[in-house]
């Protein structure tokens, strides 16, 4: 059965579920965003509510179609508030043992033509589409960070992915104004299996005394032509993060790519992970 998609579902309302259930809501769809208790769904309802006000401030978006939007989301605790989604975007943390148990549970509640999407940077597709009786119905939607803000959308295709359900997920896609590129379900998928060793690599030079931070930052920015260089862009993404992906891959392919270099493995145990704990290759004020 085709359904047309209308309502979406998002679980987990961190700083990526919250900014993909922005723009659902922005696109005009009415939304569902379920948190694992009040507290975290009142901050990300919170974290929302910020992000569409300082759109508002900045001129990016009308106050009528700020509170449109508002209206059109709605909060949840509860795994049955998705059993009326078309489309179930997944935003969990990167646990591929959870996000199984995510997909099983949709899989119970959701109407037997919703699609199932996973927001995952890395894991494997097929490994969540196989937790589910509807694997034909399940693909990546991975959105970049700041979700409002990037225009980007990379598509995660399986093997089990049906023609019809790519389709109508990639017009979904489309309709939030993203620009659409597709992979299969390999790991790092594109943006990820480029980035992390050209970061990896950045590390290893510094560790070697090759040049400052500072200096490989300007030579990539106005080198490159990069709006940052590696390690700007490692503190802004989050040096665990970036660990917890290149972990991933290579425990996946052992490809000696994506071995992390000590200095980021240590950086991140002494919790220095970038702009959101204040100090990473740089410090930031508070």
């Amino acid at each position: 059965m085709t359904q047309e998609i209308q309502r979406v579902g998002v679980v987990g309302c961190g700083l990526m579920g919250a900014g993909i259930a922005e723009v659902c809501a922005r696109a005009g769809y009415m939304v569902v965003v379920r948190e694992v208790n009040k507290d975290f769904l009142e901050a990300g309802m919170a974290r929302i509510n910020s992000s569409l006000d300082k759109a508002v401030a900045r001129g990016k978006l009308p106050a009528a179609s700020r509170d449109q939007a508002r209206a059109r989301i709605i909060g949840a605790t509860d795994m049955g508030a998705f059993s009326g989604c078309d489309l179930i975007v997944e935003a969990a943390p990167e646990n591929l043992a959870l996000k199984r148990k995510i997909f099983a549970e949709l899989d119970a509640v959701a109407p037997a033509y919703a699609i199932l999407a996973s927001n995952t940077s890395s894991l494997a597709v097929t490994e969540m589409a196989a937790a589910t009786r509807r694997p034909a119905q399940v693909l990546g939607l991975h959105f970049m960070q700041p979700v409002p803000v990037m225009p980007l959308l990379e598509m995660v295709r399986t093997f089990l992915t049906g023609e019809e359900v790519f389709q109508r997920a990639r017009a979904f896609g489309e309709s939030l104004g993203k620009t659409i590129v597709v992979s299969k379900d390999t790991p790092g998928f594109i943006v990820n299996l480029l980035l992390i060793p050209y970061l990896l690599h950045a590390i290893e030079a510094l560790e070697k005394g090759v040049a400052t931070q500072e200096d490989f930052d300007t030579a990539i920015k106005l080198g490159l032509n990069h709006p940052m260089g590696p390690f700007t862009l490692l503190d802004f993404v989050g040096l665990d993060t970036a660990l917890f992906i290149a972990d991933a891959v290579f425990e996946e392919t052992r490809d000696p790519r994506f071995a992390a270099p000590p200095l980021l493995r240590r950086m991140v145990s002494a919790g220095y992970l970038g702009k959101k704990s204040g100090r990473g290759f740089y410090e930031y004020g508070k």
